[in-house]
């Protein structure tokens, strides 16, 4: 089965290629071309026998190191922003230079958390990147490092490339880096050994994952790289993770990094987006009645089932649905505000509509707006 999914990836009409820092960097900052050729020239080679790419790259911050001058990484976040509007152009210029030579044209793709967590901005989205692989364009896609704020943090485009992949509808997901693949211990770690396949997410419950990279200049690491992966397959896309100097060969579907099982059971393209992109603007916890209401039943939550509430939000966004002991359970969009919710808590139906009046005998969040947290898990 694991050679089965390495052609699988290879044969995918679409794909979507994360490359991360170290893939396309020096160790002290700034690009090094050679890599970026080398990258370029599989992910070319691929495009012309008629599949479709889109490249979720990486680099932005540590590509404007070497121009100004700096030695590491900056730890504050004005100073990361302001590196990243320099390396950014540089990257995306390096990146339509190398493809102009196999005559391929490229489009820049900004995104930040708000255009994937607002149904409407994950819309347009879709539309854009609809008409530029029409076109014939790889889009080379990046967080908006230069006006991110907490978006700007650990691993955002590891988790990105994974909603970007349904966002396009995508068969398979590439996930780049400087080590092999998923490893049985931290790289470094004496017995250390490639783990060739992930039938099932469960299976790592026990796995010490490593961190960041050898290289320094990246922020992700095989934690985000495995969450990314989480995110792919609980969509029915198959992943693997690989060193970057494996490209080729996992396009022509050889036996390198880790492939990750892609679930039995795909959720909706709604469901995917509530479940990892949409952003959580605060919790409702729930009594047991409600748990088994949600779970065993796929019913909606409704106010009697609610103990408390705590965040700041607003009719639409959504919101986190825990038990009393603080496990998540669900995620959903609610219909009713912040301000206005805790007066309902614990009520019926009926004397909501008693007490309020009409509008108030809705659910706080329909089944068709809910989706539980064990359906995103993989599944053997």
């Amino acid at each position: 089965m694991s050679q089965e999914l390495r052609n699988k990836i290879a044969q995918a009409k679409r794909i979507v290629i994360k490359i991360g820092s170290s893939s396309l960097t020096t160790a002290a900052g700034g690009i090094d071309e050679k890599r970026v050729d080398l990258i370029v020239e599989a992910v070319a080679k691929h495009k012309q026998k008629g599949h479709d790419v889109v490249l979720v790259s990486s680099g932005a911050i540590a590509a404007g190191l070497a121009p100004l001058k700096l030695q590491s990484r900056p730890k504050d976040l004005a100073m990361q922003q302001a590196v990243a509007s320099v390396g950014q152009g540089l990257l995306v210029h390096r990146y339509a230079e190398s493809f102009a030579k196999h005559s391929i044209t490229v489009g820049q793709v900004l995104l930040t958390a708000e255009d994937m967590s607002r149904r409407s901005h994950y819309r347009n989205a879709q539309r854009t990147f609809s008409e530029l692989l029409n076109l014939g364009v790889i889009p080379i896609v990046n967080e908006n490092d230069t006006v991110a704020t907490d978006e700007i943090r650990v691993g955002d485009n590891d988790r990105l490339a994974g909603i970007v992949t349904h966002l396009i509808n995508a068969d398979a997901l590439i996930l780049l880096s400087d080590v092999e693949g998923l490893l049985s211990s931290p790289p470094g770690t004496p017995g250390s050994k490639l783990i060739s396949e992930v039938k099932s997410f469960d299976d790592l419950s026990t796995l010490e994952i490593g961190g960041m990279g050898k290289s320094g200049v990246g922020t992700g690491g095989m934690v985000t790289k495995v969450q990314a992966a989480r995110i792919a397959c609980a969509g029915g896309v198959v992943t693997i993770v690989t060193n970057a100097i494996n490209l080729s060969a996992v396009l022509i579907g050889e036996e390198v990094g880790t492939v990750f099982w892609p679930s039995q059971i795909k959720l909706s393209a709604r469901a995917l987006w509530l479940a990892h992109a949409t952003e959580i603007r605060g919790q409702i916890i729930i009594d047991q009645g409600a748990v088994n209401a949600l779970v065993s039943k796929r019913a909606s939550l409704l106010p009697a089932g609610i103990k408390s509430v705590t965040g700041d939000f607003e009719e639409g966004d959504a919101v986190e649905i825990v038990n009393e002991a603080g496990v998540s359970l669900a995620r959903g969009l609610v219909n009713f505000d912040s301000a206005e919710l805790p007066a309902l808590i614990g009520k019926s139906t009926q004397n909501l509509v008693a007490e309020f009046g009409e509008g108030y005998d809705k659910e706080v969040i329909h089944r068709d707006d809910l989706v539980l947290i064990s359906e995103t898990k993989t599944t053997k």
